[in-house]
């Protein structure tokens, strides 16, 4: 069977609040119907066309008389709002325990043991911004050598560098032995080495960000295909989100654009299963910064690129968009929110105009995508495969 799935997340673009939200501080969040409202009105097209405006429940965004693809959203089950959290859920493993956050920096005997096992001391140890960071403490750093620690709302460990005074290896060292450490009942979803560059009142992160995550804590969807002998070919933070479990290749990239870029680039060759790309530009650039019409602009130019990849699928491949939660830059926080997330579906094979509804959880996503290449699975989830696929041979 050549059947293939293109999931495309794009990172943060949730689709209005859920029913707890109020639990996460996010009463009124709604990253995409609130950053369309505030910019006058937002017009992407070539999602609109496939349902994005049909959305139970969504606003701000122009629906069609005929979609031509198949729409819906998802409610989050896991405990979280982070990219570990939601990416783990689409992919069939629901958090039933939060993972560690440290809202007023790490404890104290936490940091002393990390610095004992780098050999040297740190700065920083709180909740920061990524930018705003480097331009508080980089001079500091530069001057004593110390690795910047922070961290944000998220279950991230963070370490921050200047490349010509802590170079990669020994930076991705350090996050290897922070990575051991947050484990068991201390366990923290990512840690990040985040380099940057420059000289004083111009420090630049570098694209040689890396993440060390966790194994998801169950079987996920990218395991099912792989033991199947599918190609699971993970594009952008992908690999880093799942340690590298059920991937059978990746690549990383340097934006939004080049995601797109390196998709088609796999799109065009002969691969059977899964491409699977994240986005993150949405949220890292846009949404954690507060930059709504930045936001606004790298939606448009992802929808002006759809046409460009409905072009290169196949017959029998099947487009899906979705999110990872909410990073609304309209409201004042600058961290996730917890948001629904739209789910649109794509594809000669797929019925057009069909409403899949409010689903329960995000793993219905993982479910369905099995169910459409036939691999027998015990994922969580609801698949909504037969009411999506047009056709009379067996799903």
């Amino acid at each position: 069977m050549k059947r293939r799935i293109i999931l495309i997340v794009l990172d943060s673009v949730g689709i209005g609040e859920l029913p707890d939200a109020k639990d996460y501080g996010d009463v009124g969040s709604d990253t995409l119907g609130n950053i369309s409202r505030a910019v006058g009105g937002i017009r992407l097209p070539n999602m609109e066309n496939i349902g994005l405006g049909n959305i139970t429940g969504i606003k701000n965004i122009v629906d069609v008389e005929q979609p031509t693809g198949a729409f819906g959203k998802c409610a989050e089950l896991s405990i979280g709002k982070d990219t570990v959290t939601g990416h783990w859920e689409i992919a069939g493993s629901v958090l039933r325990k939060p993972l560690n956050t440290y809202p007023n920096g790490f404890p104290e005997d936490i940091i002393k043991e990390f610095e004992n096992k780098i050999g040297r001391k740190i700065i920083g140890n709180k909740v920061a911004s990524g930018t705003e960071i480097i331009k508080e403490l980089g001079e500091e750093h530069i001057k004593t050598g110390y690795p910047i620690v922070y961290t944000s709302a998220d279950s991230v460990f963070q370490i921050a560098a200047h490349e010509e005074i802590i170079p990669l290896e020994k930076l991705y060292k350090m996050c290897s032995i922070a990575r051991e450490m947050f484990i068991g009942e201390k366990a923290i979803g990512r840690i990040i080495a985040r380099p940057f560059i420059g000289k004083v009142g111009e420090f630049t992160r570098t694209p040689n960000r890396k993440d060390f995550a966790l194994d998801p804590f169950d079987k996920t969807m990218l395991d099912y295909m792989k033991e199947k002998g599918l190609d699971v070919i993970a594009v952008g933070k992908i690999e880093d989100i799942y340690n590298k479990r059920g991937i059978t290749e990746a690549v990383h990239i340097k934006n939004n654009m080049d995601g797109v870029d390196k998709t088609l680039e796999f799109m065009k060759k002969d691969n059977r299963g899964i491409i699977f790309t994240n986005l993150v530009e949405f949220d890292m650039l846009y949404g954690h910064r507060n930059d709504v019409q930045g936001y606004a602009q790298a939606l448009m130019d992802f929808d002006n690129r759809m046409p460009e990849i409905i072009s290169f699928m196949r017959d029998e491949d099947i487009l899906i968009l979705t999110a990872d939660h909410g990073c609304d830059p309209t409201t004042v926080s600058t961290d996730h929110s917890r948001e629904y997330i739209p789910v649109l579906i794509y594809g000669k094979r797929i019925k057009s105009g069909i409403n899949i509804g409010i689903r329960k959880s995000y793993s219905d996503i993982g479910k369905t995508i099995l169910h459409l290449l036939n691999v027998e699975n015990d994922l969580y989830g609801e698949s909504f495969a037969n009411k999506i696929w047009n056709g009379i041979d067996y799903l």
